[in-house]
């Protein structure tokens, strides 16, 4: 079969590689229609992630078609339609129990880092039972792509861990891809403001359409002036650091108001300096969380209630064979305008 396959830093490859097959009872494989790619494997390709070693497969979203199951999956069944979980839970486990999946003693974000992942014609999902999700007939795959990671990602770690709230005032760092998720998702709690920050104008014009109340371009360095003269010098409730860098982390450190609480989503490849000289008095809270999809059946009910439309994310589609013509177009967002790539198997 054809899949993506990470080399090392800066090095992957378009290959043949053998198609999986069951090596537990409770796992399926799954023939993908289609995938797409996150920030986290540009973060791969950059060596942010060592767990993720040359030769893996990349890739931890897609939706597809279930083409094989172990003797022990009990829900689905060779020909049934499933969103393809980027966690992965045994549901016996300690943390599992605790409905921590992203911590999953023997799961949790595995595809795509420490096995074989969804960039590919099939994939091997372990713990099918509880990994994967049943799709009606006649959703629409390339908004249920985004209910993989990006949906749960940025309404987990930025939403709920942000506590936002309704009449709040809500600034969120980072309009890619999982900042727009989480302006989406937001808007279920009703912020009074919701300010985006980045430097891309164009991305920027996106937040408006998605439903930002503000917006902030902080390439003139005066993004902390700006908040605070739009919040009467205050700051922010809920500040969402959803970039992964140490300049936008310490910008939410800037903006968070008395209170507020710091909801880090950013994979974060080199450290952060914590200003406590600052902060020690100011009563904030700051988070971090890997995602841990316990939101997803809620989040399928709302796009089925068309309550959200996640496929305003989507800019652009390729199929399987341009795969590397996609990562470019994603790596380079800047110039192509890209949000999220749908990848056709």
């Amino acid at each position: 079969m054809k899949a993506l396959v990470y080399l090392g830093p800066a090095h992957k490859a378009l290959g043949d590689r053998p198609k999986p097959v069951i090596t537990a009872a409770t796992d399926a494989i799954v023939r993908i229609t289609k995938t797409t790619i996150c920030g986290t494997d540009l973060h791969i390709l950059k060596g942010d992630v060592p767990s993720c070693l040359p030769g893996r497969i990349l890739g931890h979203e897609g939706v597809g078609i279930i083409d094989e199951v172990g003797a022990g999956v009990t829900v689905f069944k060779p020909g049934d339609r499933v969103l393809i979980s980027c966690i992965s839970s045994c549901s016996k486990c300690v943390y599992c129990r605790k409905l921590m999946y992203s911590h999953c003693t023997s799961g949790g974000w595995i595809l795509g880092n420490t096995i074989d992942g969804t960039q590919a014609e099939f994939v091997r999902i372990p713990y099918a039972d509880t990994s994967l999700y049943r799709i009606p007939d006649g959703s629409d795959e390339e908004a249920l792509v985004m209910l993989s990671d990006i949906l749960p990602t940025g309404f987990e770690c930025g939403v709920l861990n942000g506590k936002v709230q309704p009449g709040s005032t809500v600034a969120i760092i980072g309009a890619g891809p999982i900042g727009l998720a989480t302006l989406l998702t937001a808007q279920f709690y009703s912020p009074a403001q919701l300010i985006m920050v980045d430097l891309d104008q164009n991305r920027l014009e996106v937040a408006k359409r998605f439903g930002a109340t503000a917006t902030v371009n902080s390439a003139d360095g005066k993004a902390v002036e700006t908040i605070m003269k739009m919040t009467d010098a205050r700051g922010v409730d809920t500040a969402i650091e959803a970039v992964g860098i140490p300049a936008t982390f310490e910008l939410c450190e800037k903006i968070i108001a008395p209170g507020g609480i710091i909801a880090n989503i950013g994979v974060h490849g080199t450290k952060v300096d914590l200003h406590l000289e600052n902060l020690w008095d100011r009563n904030i809270t700051i988070t971090t969380r890997l995602v841990d999809t316990v939101s997803t059946p809620m989040l399928l009910n709302s796009l089925g209630a068309a309550r959200i439309d996640p496929k305003l994310l989507v800019t652009h589609r390729f199929k399987l064979d341009q795969i590397l013509d996609a990562y470019e177009t994603f790596a380079h967002a800047a110039d192509t305008k890209a949000l999220k790539v749908i990848i056709e198997a």
